[in-house]
């Protein structure tokens, strides 16, 4: 049975060929492609490759070579239909049956494809000739050159239409050809179509395959919306599509990070700032599914786009709708983290003020989803207050009932799990450079603090197995001397801390003090900074080639920190534990009430541990 080619064409664009293939076959990347053994012929030497861009798989072994239906013929030995009904289930297509009318309606779209070409290099044109030069000027005001204007193929709109009308129809096409493909609006009391573009510059938009299927419009003078965009036609569907979504694609191969941004412009200025995975959503919030296009553009395993917000009110209830819209599409390995800018400012007019530097700086700091939904809910409650404290848990439960990923929703639960616990603990003292030297007796260091004052001094401190606690603290060094941007929320706690090793101890109130006083400082200046104050050898051993990916320079701030937040919890329950044990032991040598009171509160704090406090019933607090 003949399928219809709009309908083969919309499978392919919608798997990715390296998520099927990496279902069976173990794949490795190489550069822009991935590549494993051939699963069609033996061999030890990797030679066959898979490009997600251009949509194929190749082997120069046995010369196998296809697309997504192709691979899945030959690898799982089906007939072509057999692969298309195993493929569309999951690009949640339904197989139709075709007919005349479909095939028609494929060459029919083919048609407005061209239609919708032609009409965008004659707006190109317009751009450059007399008549455009205000559209022109505009554009060189935002900072656009003609290499930018160029590689977006800006346009100018006239306000008369005549001249575009006069191009489409000599080259074969008719004005409802040109009503159909948006470029034209017929009246509804039945006078001749009017150009739906008038007296604007035009950004073309392109589908996954870079194809011109719309355009957003910007007025220049006179009465109207600011911006417009294209009607939706059998070419674009407003809903589905981003603005840069094709060259983001490519970006996000090459592990750039996807961008979402508010306008058009922002996705100009940060691409020709080298973000070139930047993209935005054409004059709505999010849709579903443009979330899920946005994690389709990054290979598995990268699929966390950063979502952009301005910095005020406005934009932290526009980034709490798209966390409402995400959750419940939430996967394993998909997620988004959210950036916001600052006051009265977006990506475009950063880039211009202060360069890339200052919008990677934004990216750099972006959230992950745990800590906007936190916020979220942490809005409007007063969260010293018991009451609030429970609104909160149920608040959060909620929202995370609404992810149907039981894996995803567990995870969650267990990020919120800690947080939730410290909000009925003793407030920790407030935050001081250079502090955490030293405790007074009966104080217990670190973040979080534990609900029980327990001694805490040299001798006890000593009793820790020391050769582990170098390693830990080497590590929770590393990090900050690698990320110092992560100082802004582990510097509280890493300045609350004292070490059990001599030399590391002096390097973190080094590092405490120095990025108290200059936040601003990057790993390399931070370095040349500690080893100039005579910290060259802690330095060296701290920064030894052994340290696990987290803690290198490379890793993204995100994992850093939660490798950070692992070592940290890690080293407080073993401190924990040391002091339970220690604390037994006591109560056997004296067997007194206040002895016994100890252990006792260290008990109930040890079932605190174990998550009891979260039961939502109060059993077992």
């Amino acid at each position: 049975m003949a399928l219809p080619p709009q309908f083969l064409e919309e499978l392919r664009n919608r798997l990715t060929l390296s998520d099927v293939v990496m279902r069976r076959v173990r794949l490795q990347r190489a550069g822009r492609e991935f590549r494993a053994p051939c699963p069609f012929h033996n061999e030890k030497t990797p030679s066959f490759y898979v490009n997600d861009q251009k949509g194929f798989f190749h082997c120069f072994g046995c010369g196998a070579h296809g697309d997504v239906i192709g691979f899945v013929m030959r690898n799982d030995n089906l007939s072509f239909m057999e692969a298309v009904e195993a493929l569309a289930p999951e690009a949640g297509l339904t197989v139709p049956k075709a007919s005349p009318q479909e095939r028609e309606r494929f060459e029919r779209e083919k048609s407005l494809y061209d239609l919708v070409e032609r009409a965008t290099r004659w707006f190109e044109g317009q751009l450059r000739a007399p008549v455009g030069r205000h559209g022109l000027a505009y554009l060189r005001g935002r900072g656009l050159d003609d290499e930018a204007m160029a590689r977006f193929r800006l346009g100018y709109a006239p306000s008369d239409g005549a001249g575009l009308r006069a191009e489409l129809v000599t080259a074969g096409y008719t004005e409802a050809d040109m009503v159909e493909a948006g470029l034209f609006k017929r009246p509804d009391d039945g006078r001749a179509p009017f150009p739906f573009f008038r007296n604007r510059v035009l950004f073309p938009v392109t589908d996954r395959r870079g194809r011109v299927v719309a355009f957003g419009g910007r007025i220049l003078e006179g009465e109207g919306p600011k911006y417009i965009n294209s009607a939706e036609n059998p070419l674009f569907h407003k809903g589905d599509i981003l603005y840069g979504m094709s060259r983001a694609r490519q970006a996000a191969a090459d592990g750039k990070p996807v961008i979402v941004t508010e306008g058009y412009m922002d996705v100009i200025a940060s691409v020709m700032a080298g973000f070139e995975g930047a993209v935005a959503p054409l004059g709505t919030a999010l849709t579903e599914t443009q979330i899920q296009a946005l994690w389709k553009l990054a290979p598995e395993g990268q699929r966390m786009p950063i979502l952009c917000f301005d910095g005020d009110n406005a934009g932290r209830r526009a980034a709490f709708r798209a966390v409402e819209r995400v959750l419940p599409l939430l996967m394993p390995d998909h997620s988004v983290r959210v950036a916001f800018m600052p006051e009265k400012e977006d990506p475009d007019s950063l880039i211009r003020a202060g360069g890339a530097a200052a919008f990677q700086a934004v990216l750099d700091r972006a959230r992950p989803l745990t800590d906007v939904l936190w916020d979220m809910e942490a809005a409007e409650r007063d969260l010293a207050q018991p009451d609030a404290q429970a609104g909160m848990q149920a608040a959060l439960e909620a929202q995370l009932e609404r992810i149907p990923d039981a894996r995803v929703r567990n995870a969650y639960h267990r990020a919120f799990k800690d947080r939730l616990y410290q909000l009925g603990r003793p407030a920790r003292p407030a935050f001081q450079p250079g502090a955490g030297a030293g405790f007074t007796r009966g104080q217990r260091p670190g973040a979080p603090p534990f609900p029980v004052a327990r001694q805490w001094d040299k001798r006890f401190r000593a009793r820790v197995e020391i050769g582990s606690a170098r390693w830990r603290e080497r590590l929770l060094l590393a990090v900050v001397l690698n990320h110092p941007v992560l100082f802004e929320t582990l510097g509280e706690t890493l300045a609350m801390i004292s070490f059990a090793t001599e030399g590391l101890e002096r390097l973190r109130q080094a590092l405490v003090e120095c990025l108290s006083h200059d936040s601003g400082l990057d790993a390399a200046g931070l370095r040349r900074h500690l080893s100039a104050c005579g910290f060259a050898d802690e330095l060296d051993e701290t920064l030894g080639a052994d340290l696990p990916s987290y803690a290198r320079p490379e890793a993204t701030p995100e994992s850093a920190r939660a490798g950070w937040q692992e070592v940290w919890l890690n080293s407080q329950e073993l401190v924990f534990q040391t002091e339970l044990r220690e604390a037994e032991r006591r109560l056997a040598e004296d067997p007194s009430e206040e002895t016994l009171a100890r252990l006792m509160a260290l008990k109930r704090e040890e079932l605190i541990r174990r998550g009891h406090a979260l039961d939502p019933e109060g059993e077992g607090v």
